[in-house]
């Protein structure tokens, strides 16, 4: 008989919080939506997903959730961002609102809606060897990049674009997995698989 697979939230203050239960599953993982202390501390894991940064960071701190977000973080909770998850798991935030804060912990300097407003977003494929062949079919809307990674952050995806060319856009640091990108909203669960299997390693 196969293990049930881990128990992983997606933070559900605001963002794709649909679209990543649902990549999840796909995943095998059993996918449950966190929106409270509580029910925080019953998953293994937690995905933070796409959406307005500064609208999650306000929301965080409004219930309550930021400083158990933190916690579980500094005790090892594996997490993933996706697009404003990314810039809420970056220890430096660029062009972000003075009041703005993060859950931190990848030694990184992001920067918030790098590749433009809405009407710039875009698709292409990134070569991501971390989830083999082919390319990742990555989703940038209103997307960060990262400017600076620290000594501990593994590189695992840079995009090949025109003038951004050779940008970091995936970054793994210890138990945290960060994409500028959305897997999410592509039908390829991936990203989403390196997650879980981070997860299970973990435990």
């Amino acid at each position: 008989m196969t293990p049930p697979g881990p128990v992983v939230g997606v933070l559900s203050l605001q963002g794709d919080v649909r679209e990543h239960l649902q990549a999840l599953q796909a995943a095998d993982a059993r996918a449950v939506p966190v929106g409270s202390a509580e029910s925080l501390a019953s998953v293994d894991a937690l995905v933070i997903p796409g959406g307005e940064s500064t609208t999650m960071s306000k929301l965080a701190l409004a219930d309550g959730l930021m400083d158990p977000l933190r916690r579980a973080r500094a005790s090892g909770m594996p997490m993933y961002g996706s697009c404003a998850g990314m810039i809420m798991l970056a220890d430096r935030i660029l062009d972000a609102r003075p009041d703005q804060e993060a859950i931190g912990g990848i030694d990184m300097t992001v920067r918030r809606n790098a590749f433009g407003r809405q009407v710039d977003s875009f698709e292409t494929d990134v070569e991501v060897p971390a989830v083999g062949s082919p390319d990742f079919p990555a989703v940038f809307i209103r997307a960060p990049w990262v400017e600076e990674v620290g000594a501990e952050v593994e590189v695992l995806a840079r995009v090949a674009r025109g003038s951004s060319e050779g940008t970091i856009v995936a970054v793994r640091q210890g138990s945290l997995l960060a994409t500028a990108f959305h897997p999410e909203l592509t039908g390829d669960t991936r990203i989403h698989e390196l997650f879980v299997d981070m997860v299970r390693k973990r435990a």
